[in-house]
């Protein structure tokens, strides 16, 4: 059965740190697109990061420089260590998973992930 739960999340300032992690199980994960995902009171769910079984990254542009992506395909854990937060970056944050897949880049909708989680939340304030 597959399970994910993601940790880490919290009440920072402005300019502050968290990292999030997300563990995965079930089975090896190690061919899977994996990605972060926000969304804000009223907004809808958006990219935050992805990366594909070969580490291929992609971050959106809010994001770039301050957030980075990475995955333990040992421990079946991905993570989301973000730096410099700023207000904007208040939302709660999902992580997920695709079926195995041999792409280079993952896709970037969150209509096109197969497991997530029940999401953390984050708030920064200014």
């Amino acid at each position: 059965q597959v399970q994910v739960a993601e940790s880490g999340g919290g009440s920072v300032q402005a300019g502050g740190s968290l990292r999030l992690s997300c563990a995965f199980s079930g089975y090896s994960y190690i061919s899977h697109c994996m990605g972060w995902f926000r969304q804000a009171p009223g907004e809808e769910r958006v990219e935050v990061a992805t990366i594909s079984p070969v580490d291929s990254v992609v971050y959106a542009d809010s994001v770039k420089g301050r957030f980075t992506i990475s995955r333990d395909n040992n421990k079946n854990v991905l993570y989301l260590q973000m730096n410099s937060l700023k207000p904007e970056d208040t939302a709660m944050y999902y992580c997920a998973a695709t079926w195995p897949t041999g792409a280079y880049t993952c896709p970037r909708d969150i209509i096109a992930y197969n497991f997530g989680g029940q999401g953390t939340q984050v708030t920064v304030s200014s």
